[in-house]
Order: C-alpha cells, then structure tokens, then sequence
C-alpha cells in the first residue's frame, strides 16, 4: 500500500489533527443530557496534536516533503486547521462531520480511509484528545491501514536513509521502551517529545491561501453506524474541602494517623 521514499528523501507525512475545547474551559451539559452546551466556548487544537504537528514539520524540514493536517469535524474545525497551516503545514483535509455520530471507531475509519487514498509515508498523531481522552483514533487508524503504530512516543528519531524509525515511548513504573520500526507507520505524541513553535506573521498570511479540501464523511467512511452510543454525561462529583491539622509536627502526624484509622478507614 504504502513505499518508504523510493529513494527520494521527501516524504510524505500525515498529521491527525481534532479541534476540542480549550481546557480552561467551563463546558455544561447540554438539556439533552447526553451532549454540551456549544455556545461560548473557546475551540483550539488538541494540544497533543500540537506536539504531532511540530514533530511532523521537524521531520520535513530535515528531510523535505508534505506535511497535511487531516481532521474530521465541523466546519468550525478549520479555524483550527487554518492555525496549523501558519505553524508550517502545508494543506489540509477536512473530513464534514455534520449530522454524524463520529465515534472513535467512525473517526479512526472515516481518516483511515483519506490516508489510504493520500499515501502517507508517515503518520504523527498525539497521543489522546483532552476533552475525551479515549486514545483510540491513531491506534484504530493504524489497525486499519494494517501498518505498525507505537503510541507514547517522548523520543523521535529516523535513519538518514529514512527507513529505520526509532522510538523511545513510555511504559509501567518508569520504565522507556525503545522500539525500531519500518515505515509506513502512525506515531502517537507524547509530552516532552518536543515543544512546538508559535505560528508567525508571515506564516499566518501564508495560510489563508493554503488549500482545504472538503470530502464528506460517506465518502470517506460509507457505514456511519457508530459503534459508541452515549446514553448520558454528568460532571464530576465535587471534592470535599480538605482539612487542616493544627498543632507541631509530632501530634499533626499522630492525628493524621488516627483520622486515616478511625474515619477514612485506610490504615
């Protein structure tokens, strides 16, 4: 499906980019209980897909080739492309969500299908979206493409021929994981992979004639039964206010210890 460069040092690369609410964000839930209130807030790029996108541009620029932000979402979402296209990327593909029901699995197809017709040599993805955090999309887009993913990347690197990849990802209790890979493959973003740049004056002028091409999500998917129904959300439980315990160091702990036995039961 896919050649790694041919032996041409430009590459094609694909970075999966998802519009979300900005984290300081105050979201309500909607009347239907099982969606959000839209009005008033604040849309900005998923902030791991930051770090994909900066990954992406780090590698053309040693390498050359294409960077292309592929998202699937509404309309609004191309504020949000149009942002990644002024860091550097150089077009972008909007799958039009509207009136469907993406779910993880519905996105991760609907995208898998556009990156099979686009080819891509390389796939940058982060690592979860903040506002559901299912960590699903870039793992199911490379299941269904068939090619190697690795997520919980901290560590990029590639081989000047371009054909090893070596990724160092996170695993249990601190420990690194360094995985070798072939290409094509899909590389979920960590924090601490990099720190990705600001979009300039002149990138920003640049990106308003930056291409968006629009395809529908039949197009891309065909099937839009989603596999996930949400049948209700509901904020979380607020915390109880902490307590304070007064007094030197050797009584606090002896109180400490007897709060821990008598009312929270854990010692």
């Amino acid at each position: 499906m896919f050649d790694a460069f041919k032996g041409d040092p430009a590459v094609k690369i694909g970075v999966l980019l998802k519009q979300v609410p900005d984290t300081e964000t105050v979201v309500k839930i909607a009347a239907d209980g099982r969606s959000l209130v839209q009005d008033g807030i604040k849309w900005v790029i998923n902030p791991y897909d930051e770090i994909a996108l900066e990954e992406a541009l780090k590698l053309r620029e040693r390498l050359g080739g294409e960077v292309v932000i592929l998202t699937a979402g509404l309309r609004r979402a191309e504020d949000s492309m149009r942002q990644a296209l002024a860091m550097g990327a150089d077009r972008g593909i909007r799958i039009d969500t509207d009136g469907v029901d993406a779910d993880p699995f519905m996105t991760a197809r609907m995208l898998s299908k556009v990156c099979e017709a686009e080819r891509y040599d390389i796939i940058f993805a982060g690592r979860q979206a903040v506002d559901d955090g299912a960590s699903q999309v870039h793992i199911g887009v490379a299941e269904m493409l068939g090619i190697p993913h690795c997520t919980l990347v901290e560590k990029f690197d590639i081989s000047s021929d371009g054909k090893i990849v070596t990724l160092t990802r996170a695993a249990a209790s601190g420990i690194k994981e360094i995985v070798d890979s072939t290409l094509p493959l899909v590389v979920g973003c960590e924090k601490g992979l990099n720190n990705p740049r600001y979009a300039t004056l002149p990138g920003i002028l640049k990106a308003k004639s930056k291409q968006i091409g629009v395809v529908s999500a039949v197009e891309s998917a065909g099937d839009l039964a989603p596999r996930l129904i949400v049948k209700a959300l509901r904020p979380p439980l607020e915390r109880k206010a902490g307590r304070m315990i007064e007094g030197d160091a050797k009584r606090a702990a002896e109180e400490l210890a007897r709060l821990l036995h008598e009312e929270a039961k854990l010692i």
